[in-house]
C-alpha cells in the first residue's frame, strides 16, 4: 500500500513538471514547429500515462487479498467507448502530425517550385557538399567557400541544396530543427530560418564509414551586419590568400 501511494504521488507529481515546466524558446521556425507539435502531443499522453497508471495502482490495491477472481464480464459498451476514444486520439495524432510535416521548412517540397517566383526562389542558397568525412559549404551569392564551419544569417530563410560525393550522409542540426539524408547522385533540399544567434552542433546522422564518429561542425547564426561582415572578411582572406600564392 505504501508503495502504491508513492507511486501513484510520484505520477502527480512528474505531471505537474511536465504541464507547468516553461520550455526554452525554440532556436528555429523548424525547432518550433517540432517543438510545438510534442507539446500538443504531450498533452494527449500525459493524461492516458496518467489514468493507466492509476488505475492499475487501483486494481493492484482493490484486488490485492482476491483468493477467488472471476473471469471479467463481457461490457460490450466499454469496449466501444475505448475503441472510438482509441480512434479519436489516432486521429488527432495524426492530423497534428500532418500540419507539421507540410510545413515548408518541415518539408521543402511543401514551399512550391524553386524557378522565378516561387517561394524558395527568395531563400539565401547555400551549396552543401558531404564526404568521407567532411562537409564544405559554398555560397554562390558571395563566392565564398568554408569548410566545417557553416555561417547563416539571423532571420531569413536559407536553402541548403546538399549533395554527396560517395556514401550516403545526413544532414543534421538538433537546435535548429534540420535533418535530410544525402544520397549519391542525388541533390537534396533542406530549409530553416533561424531565430536566435548562436553556435550549434552539426552531425552526420548516417553511418558513413569508419570516420563516420568525427565527420562533424558547427552552424554558427550571427545578425545580418555580422553575417556581412564576415562574408566581406572571407573575400578578404581569399584575395590575400591569391595574391600571395606562388605562380604554379
Amino acid at each position: 500500500m505504501r508503495h502504491s501511494r508513492r507511486f501513484a504521488w510520484l505520477c502527480l507529481f512528474a505531471a505537474g513538471v511536465c504541464l507547468f515546466a516553461t520550455p526554452a524558446a525554440a532556436q528555429s521556425v523548424n525547432r518550433a514547429a517540432i517543438d510545438d507539435l510534442n507539446e500538443q502531443l504531450l498533452y494527449v499522453a500525459l493524461p492516458l500515462t496518467l489514468f493507466v497508471e492509476l488505475t492499475l495502482v487501483y486494481a493492484i490495491y482493490r484486488f490485492r487479498n482476491n483468493d477467488r477472481p472471476r473471469p471479467t464480464i463481457d461490457d460490450p459498451a466499454l469496449e466501444i467507448t475505448w475503441t472510438a476514444a482509441t480512434g479519436a486520439i489516432l486521429v488527432f495524432v495524426g492530423v497534428s502530425a500532418f500540419f507539421v510535416l507540410s510545413n515548408p521548412y518541415i518539408s521543402p517540397a511543401a514551399a512550391g517550385p524553386t524557378e522565378p517566383g516561387g517561394e524558395l526562389d527568395d531563400d539565401m542558397e547555400i551549396e552543401v557538399l558531404a564526404y568521407q568525412w567532411g562537409w564544405e559549404f559554398h555560397y554562390p551569392d558571395a563566392n565564398v567557400t568554408t569548410q566545417t564551419r557553416l555561417v547563416i544569417p539571423r532571420d531569413t530563410d536559407v536553402r541548403f541544396s546538399l549533395r554527396s560525393t560517395d556514401v550516403i550522409h545526413s544532414f543534421y542540426v538538433p537546435q535548429l530543427g534540420i535533418k535530410q539524408d544525402i544520397f549519391p547522385a542525388q541533390t537534396a533540399v533542406a530549409r530553416t530560418n533561424a531565430t536566435q544567434n548562436g553556435t550549434y552542433r552539426l552531425y552526420c546522422a548516417e553511418l558513413c564509414g569508419s570516420g563516420h564518429s568525427r565527420m562533424h561542425g558547427s552552424v554558427v547564426v550571427l545578425n545580418q551586419s555580422a553575417y556581412d561582415d564576415w562574408v566581406a572578411d572571407q573575400r578578404d582572406n581569399a584575395t590575400t590568400a591569391a595574391r600571395v600564392a606562388p605562380p604554379a
